[in-house]
């Protein structure tokens, strides 16, 4: 039996810039760059980043990761016991601090470990903190302390300039007009964003097709009805 072309493809690496040049700033977001630019000369030593799913909280994470020699942890997977090693560097990421999925005792040596080695926590959050349920006062009062930083959902601007820089990536030419495309119609996410420029990228290896309104038009229905978008 002949192979289908897309099971021919080759999945061939493509160039994804990280630093903190490549973070793109919008006033969706610049809060929260600022506090990462701010580093070390922090009012405490504990900060939360909040902002919804795919708002680029992971990704500022990274970049103070390599600015600060950070580990990063997901919250729910972090015992108590493990929390020294965590922060043998004197720097922790903990991410996606949820209510029902972190333990409250291992946040609450977390913070007095990060202040004792006089290091630094990032947290990060859809909830914001008032949402919160904490049933340790003594925990409540550090995470009080923390300054909260917020990532609201992308921007028209912020938007535009991720596509641009996710299309550049993969060495995809792609026109304004077919930006402003795009930004009218895909979801406020940057999540949204680099799945639609991945499925553009695929789809037209695959199909050997011009990235044209009429082909991002079918891929942006593929994604949404339903597909990649609801997929987190």
């Amino acid at each position: 039996m002949t192979p289908r072309p897309e099971q021919l493809l080759l999945d061939l690496p493509h160039r994804v810039a990280t630093g903190r040049d490549d973070f793109l700033v919008s006033p969706a977001n610049a809060s929260a760059v600022r506090l990462v630019d701010e580093w070390p000369v922090w009012p405490s030593y504990g900060a939360l980043l909040i902002g919804p799913q795919g708002s680029g909280k992971s990704h500022l994470a990274r970049v103070w990761q390599a600015k600060s020699g950070a580990q990063v942890l997901a919250a729910r997977s972090l015992m108590t016991e493990d929390v020294p090693q965590a922060l043998a560097g004197k720097a922790l990421v903990l991410e996606d601090v949820a209510q029902s999925e972190f333990d409250e005792t291992m946040l609450f040596h977390a913070c007095n470990q990060a202040r004792q080695v006089g290091g630094h926590l990032l947290l990060t959050s859809v909830q914001d903190l008032a949402s919160w349920v904490v049933k340790l006062p003594d925990l409540a009062s550090r995470l009080n302390s923390f300054p909260v930083v917020r990532i609201g959902a992308p921007d028209d601007a912020l938007l535009r300039g991720v596509l641009v820089k996710l299309f550049a990536d993969r060495q995809i030419a792609v026109d304004e007009a077919l930006i402003s495309y795009m930004v009218l119609r895909m979801p406020r996410s940057l999540d949204a964003a680099r799945k639609l420029v991945a499925e553009i990228d695929r789809l037209a290896l695959a199909e050997k097709a011009e990235v044209t309104r009429s082909f991002v038009s079918r891929v942006l229905g593929k994604l949404t009805s339903p597909g990649l978008f609801n997929d987190d």
